[in-house]
């Protein structure tokens, strides 16, 4: 690997670490059944509304040209994967599983995004590769089956977390495409400003009615700030300079970074099990970071 992809790959870890967090504090912010705090409507979009504030003054700041003609179709795409469809999933879902459960679903993302990554890229990855990325996803899918209590199938909470994976896919896909020909700070900022008109009503609408705990209120506030904004400023650039099937695969620590912060932070439990599946997910990740990512001849799928 070169220069540029050690820095691509190092940021992708920072962007990792800092999406970790965002399950736990996400259970922080939405509770139990037993102990409902926020709405995961609101969680998803009242987060949307306060970076995209954020994101106006930094367009500002930094005076950010208007997006062109051709970004506005890939733009609408990464808002609709990253500001709507993986907040607003996840944060339903994250009323009805543990963060520890919810973790290993995130394990399916790295080959999801590695797919998007491959057909938008025009990256042709090695079988070698493929063998790691799917080996990888296995293991955590089958960590989640496991901790599934043995029912031998997913719960609907699982669906809507796979769902989510998907849409996250999809927005990481296109914003590390816009990545490469516009500042990976002003991607995620024009996805969250253009989406406003729709996030700021309705996360209106949704808000809370009742006093809630402090906890809750941090938890939302991490979101907001970290996970849907400071996050993608080092998750895009490292995956414009890394390229998105290599850099993707980082993302197969992001399961167990956030079960161990979910330790901690909501009392959850880490058994011997759950860090076996670590070392032997994280090996995957080491492997397949060296295999080949060549450039295909085939055109690249198009918006």
């Amino acid at each position: 690997m070169n220069n540029k992809e050690v820095r691509g790959l190092w940021l992708g870890l920072l962007g990792v670490t800092i999406f970790a967090l965002t399950l736990p504090m996400t259970r922080l912010a939405v509770g139990t059944p037993e102990s409902p705090q926020m709405s995961g409507v609101f969680i998803a979009l009242g987060r949307a509304v306060v970076a995209a504030a954020l994101s106006a003054v930094f367009l500002l700041a930094t005076r950010a040209p208007w997006p062109k003609r051709e970004e506005w179709m890939p733009l609408v795409l990464t808002s609709a994967g990253v500001v709507f469809g993986f907040p607003l999933l996840t944060s339903i879902a994250m009323r009805h599983v543990q963060a520890v459960h919810a973790s290993v679903i995130v394990g399916v993302l790295p080959l999801a995004t590695a797919a998007v990554g491959a057909l938008l890229h025009r990256q042709r990855p090695s079988p070698a590769f493929w063998v790691c990325a799917v080996a990888g996803s296995a293991l955590v899918v089958a960590f989640a089956m496991l901790k599934a209590g043995g029912t031998g199938g997913l719960h609907l909470a699982d669906l809507l977390l796979l769902g989510a994976m998907v849409c996250a896919a999809v927005g990481y896909g296109y914003g590390a495409r816009l990545s490469q020909r516009m500042r990976a700070e002003h991607v995620i900022c024009w996805a969250l400003v253009m989406a406003l008109p729709l996030t700021l009503p309705l996360s209106v609408l949704s808000r809370p009615q009742a006093a809630l705990p402090a906890s809750a209120w941090w938890g939302f506030a991490y979101v907001a700030v970290f996970s849907m904004w400071i996050g993608f400023f080092a998750w895009y650039r490292g995956l414009a300079l890394g390229g998105t099937v290599r850099v993707s695969q980082v993302q197969l620590v992001q399961p167990f970074l956030s079960m161990l912060f979910a330790v901690p932070l909501l009392g959850e439990r880490l058994d011997a099990m759950t860090l076996a599946f670590a070392l032997a997910v994280i090996a995957t990740v080491f492997i397949g970071k060296k295999m080949p990512v060549n450039l295909s001849t085939s055109p690249a799928l198009k918006p």
